[in-house]
């Protein structure tokens, strides 16, 4: 099996990876590989507006943006090849790909996974029922429609209620399919509030809360989803030609899992430190791999902070100590970063990144450390499960960085 070597492979190119081989392939010699025919990740499907404020600071649509961290990348210097998959690991920074020329081994200096999440597709959420085609999540609905040009059917019933349920309804509604019913098991969407009611209202979308789809009805083609209220137990069928499984992230983490990489038990994602180590010497972890699912720009500023550690890396630099670990009691599922060391840097924009599984109008979080709380902040938003709380890293400033865990509550 041939071979080559490179300082730096990014595996994945999606705006996380797109923007660190912006960063990195001014002074090294970078390869990114990815699996699809074009590079962008999940904005180049999403034809609407909101990409790029935080990272660019102009907003455009879902495909400009693509093009412009694409074009950006291969200006810089990086070497982006498509239609290439790494297939394994071969030791701590070689790795397997391969491509429609073949079968060859990397060997990098550092390696940075930057692999994302996906959606959970029907199998996942055990919704019982026929097999019949019409069955999509939203990033396959946004391929079909944005990609391949062609209409999903005439009535759709979109499941989830967070802020990629919305941009399925917009695919929709310009691929001429009606929304006829958008379906939660929630007491209440998980979208913004101010978001959720102008979409509702703009898109003339019906939204059910404390609904389950329990089944789906079709032989060869979708014909309806029966639905069931959590709370009442009442039964409805509604005709549709279209389901739409949409949001409930899980990263794309089977990489991580093959190189034995430690994994947070909330996120499913590897573990990091602020400096976006993983476990493994040398190799990195980033985007929505770490944090399932945050939006685009966000993860492009993992992919720029991720540079001056990589860059250390190659130069010699090693942790210096085991660090102290961040942890969360329920309701939090998973905050990240999950480890602490010192005289390493904050996390990237100076924010802790948490999930909740529950609603809180005001979102109140303590760290308590041995026993003793070193911070509490009230947050400006609220918590509610389907989007990243945002937590100010001064949270930390009084702790005890030679100390025991660090645990976040939800008050």
């Amino acid at each position: 099996m041939n071979a080559e070597s490179t300082d730096v492979l990014i595996v994945g190119a999606g705006p996380s990876g797109l923007t660190a081989a912006t960063e990195l392939a001014r002074d090294n010699r970078v390869i990114v590989i990815e699996r699809e025919q074009v590079a962008g990740g999940i904005p180049r499907h999403s034809d609407h507006t909101g990409y790029g404020l935080r990272d660019l600071k102009k907003v455009m649509s879902g495909p400009q943006y693509a093009r412009v961290l694409s074009g950006r990348a291969e200006r810089s210097g990086a070497d982006i090849r498509t239609e290439t998959m790494m297939t394994g690991w071969i030791d701590e920074r070689s790795v397997v790909v391969t491509s429609p020329a073949g079968r060859y081994e990397i060997n990098a200096g550092a390696v940075i996974l930057a692999t994302g999440a996906r959606e959970r597709p029907r199998s996942a959420r055990l919704v019982a029922g026929d097999r019949p085609t019409g069955v999509l999540t939203t990033g396959s609905l946004q391929n079909l429609v944005h990609v391949h040009h062609r209409s999903p059917g005439t009535r759709a019933v979109v499941v989830g209620s967070e802020l990629v349920s919305w941009s399925a309804v917009l695919t929709l509604r310009e691929a001429g399919c009606e929304t006829v019913a958008m379906v939660t098991d929630r007491d209440r969407p998980e979208s913004y509030g101010a978001f959720h009611q102008s979409a509702k209202r703009l898109l003339a979308t019906p939204v059910s809360t404390l609904t389950k789809v329990r089944r789906v009805i079709g032989r060869d083609r979708v014909e309806a989803v029966e639905t069931e209220h959590v709370v009442t137990g009442s039964i409805r069928t509604i005709p549709c030609d279209v389901v739409v499984f949409t949001g409930d992230w899980i990263p794309d983490h089977e990489l991580a899992r093959l190189g034995a990489l430690t994994l947070n038990p909330g996120s499913l994602g590897p573990e990091v430190d602020t400096m976006l180590r993983t476990s493994r010497q040398g190799v990195f972890a980033i985007g929505n791999l770490v944090h399932p699912v945050d939006t685009a720009d966000v993860c492009a500023l993992d992919g720029r902070h991720v540079a001056d550690p990589v860059r250390a890396y190659l130069a010699g630099s090693r942790p210096k100590a085991e660090g102290i670990r961040l942890d969360v009691e329920a309701p939090l599922r998973w905050v990240a970063p999950t480890v602490v060391r010192v005289g390493d840097q904050a996390p990237a924009r100076r924010r802790l990144l948490m999930w909740s599984d529950e609603f809180r109008p005001v979102a109140r979080i303590e760290a308590v450390q041995a026993g003793r709380v070193i911070g509490r902040v009230t947050l400006p938003w609220a918590a509610a499960p389907g989007r990243v709380l945002r937590v100010p890293w001064s949270l930390l400033d009084q702790r005890d960085s030679a100390g025991a865990t660090i645990t976040f509550r939800l008050l």
